[in-house]
């Protein structure tokens, strides 16, 4: 029989895709008020490997990954999945998204994105949010999966994670010891 653990805390991360970069000064004002100051900020990452976004929100897009210093429950994601979505809606116009939020976490074994849409390998979580899992992290790695989004696969974005995964070992410690 297994006997049941307690989950470690999790490095919330949160996906920011957008065409006006100008967005983010305030965009971040409204995401540290909700889920606390940032911890690391990647670089903008061009956004080439779909143009699924673009007739709602126009081209070019970039992405920007946005870390938080606080570590989170793995159960609160679906939560926090409705807040990013409430602020999304707060921010379009003409029923049209001028950013596309989606949060997520990394663990030490895995990176898992939230979403309100269903598929063969997503496992649902509660108020009608599914968790992708996106990556995996094996031999010293993070390994793409069949269903892995291309820029999730990109060199640039898979070092950026490993950097999140590097300060999260030393989260954990910090939160191992004052626990």
């Amino acid at each position: 029989m297994s006997e049941p653990q307690s989950p470690r805390p999790a490095k919330l991360i949160i996906s920011l895709l957008m065409k006006d970069k100008g967005i983010l000064s305030s965009l971040a004002k409204d995401l540290e008020e909700l889920f606390g100051p940032f911890d690391i900020l990647s670089a903008w990452l061009p956004f080439e490997y779909t143009s699924y976004y673009e007739p709602e929100m126009g081209g070019p897009l970039f992405r920007r990954l946005v870390v938080f210093k606080k570590l989170i429950k793995q159960s609160s994601l679906a939560d926090i999945k409705l807040k990013t979505n409430d602020l999304e809606t707060a921010l379009s116009s003409d029923r049209n998204r001028s950013v596309n939020i989606d949060p997520g976490y990394l663990l030490l074994e895995r990176f898992v994105l939230a979403t309100g849409k269903n598929f063969t390998h997503r496992i649902y979580i509660g108020r009608k949010i599914y968790a992708d899992l996106t990556l995996i992290y094996q031999k010293g790695g993070f390994k793409t999966l069949p269903w892995t989004y291309p820029d999730y696969s990109d060199d640039t974005m898979l070092a950026f994670l490993e950097k999140v995964r590097m300060k999260y070992i030393l989260d954990l410690k910090d939160f191992e010891k004052n626990d």
